[in-house]
């Protein structure tokens, strides 16, 4: 027996269910597309905290300075760049100076322990117009005691050291002379004061597009039961 069609849409219940399978990969892909867009996600000026064993690359620290406790035979290294929020995409410091090398004319001593240092302090662009130019980058060994953070394993060697209230290391040797963590790009223009280096940032707009797409075909299909149902 054949099904009545709908009075209002002239449509049979096949057909509406043949239309809605035709539909929902068409759905579906817009989801994936506004989910894949990029975000204008912005991107912050700071010194981000690297660390190299023997012959290893760069490897991005997550814990800060003041709680980082660099092995002897280590090489920190610290690269003032505009960078995204997060480790992923952080700009890592341009030399990989080997520890043997940075430390060669630095004796071991008994109770001390030797940790490199490689400073890069970015290009112009990092500095930004308003900002001096910045310096070369250079290396350091620092002799230091065992237990000694890499906080005091680089005031031993750049001082001074800048921090904000919030602990966030603003600057190396001096550089910059001002800003902390300033936020460059699409958020509040450059120059805009945000957060920066694992500090928070602003959620993926297509991810939100997407999540709302996805509740309206949510709800679409609530509504579909009901019809069916009544």
């Amino acid at each position: 027996m054949r099904s009545a069609p709908d009075a209002r849409t002239g449509r049979t219940p096949r057909a509406r269910a043949a239309l809605a399978a035709a539909l929902l990969p068409l759905l579906g892909a817009l989801v994936l597309l506004v989910c894949a867009a990029p975000a204008q996600a912005a991107g912050y000026r700071y010194w981000s905290f690297w660390r190299a064993g023997d012959g290893e690359a760069w490897a991005y620290q997550q814990q800060g300075p003041a709680v980082a406790v660099p092995p002897d035979g280590s090489v920190d290294g610290w690269r003032f760049a505009v960078s995204p929020d997060g480790a992923r995409d952080a700009a890592k410091p341009r030399t990989a100076a080997p520890f043997d090398q940075v430390c060669a004319a630095t004796p071991a001593q008994d109770g001390r322990k030797r940790v490199a240092v490689v400073l890069d302090f970015g290009t112009a662009e990092d500095a930004g117009a308003s900002a001096a130019q910045p310096p070369g980058q250079r290396t350091a060994c620092a002799s230091v005691a065992p237990r000694a953070s890499s906080a005091e394993v680089l005031a031993a060697v750049a001082p001074p050291l800048r921090y904000d209230s919030n602990g966030l290391l603003c600057a190396i040797a001096g550089y910059p002379q001002a800003g902390c963590g300033d936020q460059v790009g699409a958020a509040g223009g450059a120059g805009a004061t945000g957060s920066a280096a694992g500090h928070g940032s602003g959620p993926d707009l297509g991810l939100v597009a997407g999540g709302a797409l996805v509740a309206v075909l949510a709800g679409g299909a609530v509504w579909q039961a009901r019809r069916r149902h009544s």
